[in-house]
């Protein structure tokens, strides 16, 4: 019989007293901070990035993290935070073509060896995406599911988590029994499979925050460069001029088009789904669209129908959808020749919805939780 070991979770780092130092690595902007049993422990520093002059934004960094140094009154385990890709994260090397917010790393930077050198402490660098899925696997989303299945009274424990990051970008990062995966080449990536609609397109142009806008001039005829996300939003919602309509499919187009994404990635990775990213905001306007991909159907050449994801796809952010999450299938079976009665859940299913700490808090936590891990290990 399958049994399940309590996940790993950063409730074993919620009281200790090792301090990380993070930073939010913006193009714009650099935020600098320092954490101590799941917490900040000091007020953020914010400094320019400089990001197009790569002097001047080492040269930032290093102030930066010695300015946190010097607000805390003992000496930090490690640095660890998450930069924009192209990487090779094992090694602390940035650098590729892909860097619009970062053109100074593009020919290739040894980032991690730098610092090191610089402070004598270990440094994690690692995708933003990444980090995101393992503080949702160790401190979000994953945990919360567990417990409440447990509350009601449900078997059933999930090990696998896809985070998924709406932005810029479309990000992914997955975690299976505490363990973060980035492959052989520090490249698990879906912003490059196909867009639904246009399958010559990568499906981020389809997703990110510039889908959404596109979507909108096309279907409203009106072309205002001024408008972001939140406008879009509010023109949906009624309380701001525009074409109502428009917005609403702008939104649709975008989790139709996230979710036959998503329906892949979870065919190969059996887990649960969450999401995070300031978009999501609209999400009464993104998700059922989203899930009705996910729980869409295909057809084979013999006329045979079954559905595109073959777990049962349930929307956890719905209190009645998530009790039936729980409960599954599940009915007492009498094991054969005895009078002993098993329980059996035939039901395949997995479950989606959107973060509820964020996408910032949990890439915090799990650039947190990545460095003690690691230093744990040694």
């Amino acid at each position: 019989m399958e049994s399940f070991e309590p996940l790993k979770s950063t409730n074993m780092y919620r009281n200790d007293t090792r301090t990380v130092i993070t930073l939010d690595a913006g193009g714009t902007n650099f935020v600098f901070g320092a954490m101590q049993g799941n917490k900040f422990i000091i007020d953020p520093i914010t400094m320019p990035a400089n990001a197009h002059d790569l002097d001047k934004c080492l040269s930032t960094m290093v102030e930066g993290f010695e300015q946190v140094i010097a607000k805390i009154d003992h000496k930090p385990v490690a640095i660890s935070f998450a930069f924009p890709g192209p990487a090779d994260y094992a090694n602390g090397i940035v650098g590729g073509f892909y860097l619009p917010n970062f053109p100074s790393f593009r020919d290739g930077v040894a980032l991690g060896p730098f610092l090191e050198d610089k402070f004598g402490i270990p440094v994690y660098i690692n995708n933003d995406a990444d980090l995101y899925a393992y503080g949702e696997a160790l401190a979000g989303a994953l945990p919360q599911i567990n417990e409440k299945l447990e509350a009601l009274g449900s078997a059933k424990r999930y090990r696998t988590l896809l985070g998924y990051t709406f932005g810029t970008g479309f990000g992914f990062g997955f975690v299976t029994n505490g363990e973060l995966h980035t492959g052989d080449n520090s490249c698990i990536e879906t912003f490059c499979l196909r867009h639904k609609h246009m399958p010559n397109i990568m499906v981020e142009d389809g997703v990110a925050v510039r889908a959404v806008k596109r979507v909108y001039k096309e279907e409203s005829g009106i072309d205002d460069p001024s408008l972001q996300p939140k406008d879009i939003f509010d023109i949906a919602e009624g309380t701001r001029e525009g074409n109502q309509e428009a917005a609403r499919k702008a939104f649709a187009t975008m989790g139709e088009v996230a979710g036959d994404a998503m329906a892949t990635a979870v065919t190969l990775i059996d887990g649960v789904i969450v999401i995070g990213g300031g978009i999501t905001a609209a999400k009464k306007y993104i998700m059922p669209s989203l899930i009705n991909e996910l729980r869409s159907q295909m057809h084979s050449i013999g006329g045979d129908t079954f559905n595109r994801v073959q777990m049962k796809v349930y929307d956890l952010n719905n209190e009645e959808e998530f009790a039936a999450f729980a409960k599954g299938a599940s009915r007492d079976l009498k094991v054969y020749g005895t009078d002993k009665v098993v329980t059996y859940d035939p039901e395949k299913r997995v479950g989606v919805m959107i973060s509820n700490i964020g996408a910032s808090t949990a890439i915090s936590l799990g650039a947190y939780a990545f460095a003690l891990n690691e230093l744990d290990k040694k």
